[in-house]
């Protein structure tokens, strides 16, 4: 899986936020940063950093996570490069500062060829026959979203969860009563 994680220090603690590429966010396909909690997947509260500063996000293109700027003023600077317009690509040591707070990259994992993603493979559960006769099963199986710990019947599963589009491959199984539940 295509993920960032980002190390800062905030208010004397250490914080630590892991970004994957296509995980729920505010404003779907990127992940914002700054301090306003209803625009911002990432707050900071810090009062030089912008209500809504920047966004992080991965360009499949390049096969690399970038950070675009959403600020005129107050311009991020990344790799000690002020961004006033446009996208900088991140990798691992990559500093950015928004504000007085410097976030640094501590790792980047991709998915490529040699560490693909392994396809999840799921099978409904088999009725039970008794006398060469289906009988109706009052319990049946699901997948726990890891995300927003929705369940979704076997029947439903496509491409990951059916409310908030989470990949399912490490969700965990589950027992649904006859109501769904």
């Amino acid at each position: 899986m295509n993920e960032i994680t980002l190390e800062w220090q905030e208010a004397a603690q250490i914080r630590t936020e892991t970004i994957r590429e296509s995980q729920p966010s505010k404003h779907p396909g990127t992940v914002r940063l700054g301090r306003d909690p209803l625009r911002c997947d990432i707050v900071l509260s810090d009062p030089t950093v912008s209500g809504l500063h920047v966004e992080i996000f991965f360009n499949a293109q390049q096969q690399s996570f970038a950070l675009h700027n959403l600020r005129d003023t107050n311009p991020p600077v990344v790799d000690g490069r002020q961004l006033q317009h446009g996208e900088a690509f991140l990798s691992k040591g990559s500093t950015i500062d928004l504000g007085q707070i410097e976030l640094t990259v501590v790792a980047v994992s991709h998915a490529t060829p040699n560490n693909p993603i392994p396809p999840t493979i799921l099978m409904p559960p088999q009725p039970l026959i008794v006398n060469n006769q289906p009988v109706p099963a009052l319990e049946s199986y699901g997948l726990q979203c890891p995300s927003c710990g929705r369940v979704s019947p076997y029947e439903r599963l496509d491409w990951g969860c059916q409310w908030c589009g989470t990949s399912l491959a490490a969700a965990a199984s589950v027992v649904m009563t006859s109501n769904g539940t």
